[in-house]
């Protein structure tokens, strides 16, 4: 893959939505805070309960890149990544779990395409190719394939992996999107709006270091249903013109593709 432009300032927005993860949020920024390109960590604390809110502050306080937003009731990581990404100012923005199921180390790699221009969009795959991967719930895996293939049924996208953790975005298009979704129906419901800007969407192979239920794993039974209905919801029951507030710009290499065909439009 190309290097990345060296010429390039700080331009990297990273939102980690935080549920009570005072006992890795401190690791996780640590770690993000020695990216290149770094612009801003934005932490949004989603009410949660244990240390997470002091460490947030502390971290915060001891560097001007971290900045902190806490809802004063819990409303799932949805609308935590809602409140972080209207908060961003990175011409890339990428979500970061608080947790250590994702290594911060690999986001260079993850939206390399983007800062080569190639790409608007790109999903960390976990099963593109086989890296690091803890061997843990099959049935989680049966159930991301399903969802995945759905999705691809509707979008005519050939993605391996929708419901990764990483997913990297040009920042006008994110920070252009309606995200309307709750719990944990981002996943899905941002695929679908993806599709229909028709922009550029790549996939790169990342690490997944996963989490059991009793060390705090989140998603459940429960979820898996709701992604089934947002699929069909997003992809069926959702226009263009719903999806976002201002039709954002595209990849050099996709208004190549495309000329024209997006210009002139007006989305309410």
């Amino acid at each position: 893959m190309t290097p990345e432009p060296q010429n390039r300032p700080p331009c990297l927005s990273v939102v980690v939505p935080a549920y009570n993860e005072g006992a890795t949020l401190e690791a996780v920024v640590e770690k993000l805070l020695q990216l290149p390109r770094l612009l801003e960590v934005v932490v949004v604390d989603d009410c949660s309960t244990d240390s997470t809110p002091e460490v947030a502050r502390r971290l915060a306080g001891g560097d001007a890149r971290v900045r902190v937003a806490r809802h004063e009731r819990n409303q799932g990581k949805t609308a935590a990544l809602r409140t972080g990404f209207a908060l961003t100012r990175g011409e890339v923005v990428i979500v970061q779990d608080a947790d250590l199921e994702y290594d911060p180390a690999e986001i260079p790699l993850v939206i390399l395409p983007i800062l080569n221009d190639r790409a608007d969009v790109v999903y960390g795959s976990r099963f593109l190719v086989r890296r690091a991967t803890r061997v843990l719930y099959f049935y989680h895996y049966l159930g991301n394939k399903f969802l995945t293939f759905l999705s691809n049924v509707l979008t005519n996208l050939n993605m391996t992996d929708i419901e990764t953790g990483y997913k990297a975005f040009r920042g006008e298009i994110i920070r252009n999107m309606r995200i309307t979704s709750r719990g944990f129906g981002f996943e899905v419901e941002v695929t679908a709006k993806v599709a229909k800007l028709g922009c550029a969407v790549y996939e790169v192979p990342i690490s997944y270091y996963g989490r059991t239920y009793d060390e705090g794993k989140k998603i459940g039974l429960r979820d898996g249903f709701q992604a089934l209905w947002l699929i069909l919801r997003f992809n069926l029951f959702c226009s263009l013109g719903a999806s976002f507030t201002r039709l954002p710009e595209l990849s050099q290499v996709e208004r190549h593709r495309f000329p024209g065909a997006l210009d002139e439009q007006t989305y309410g």
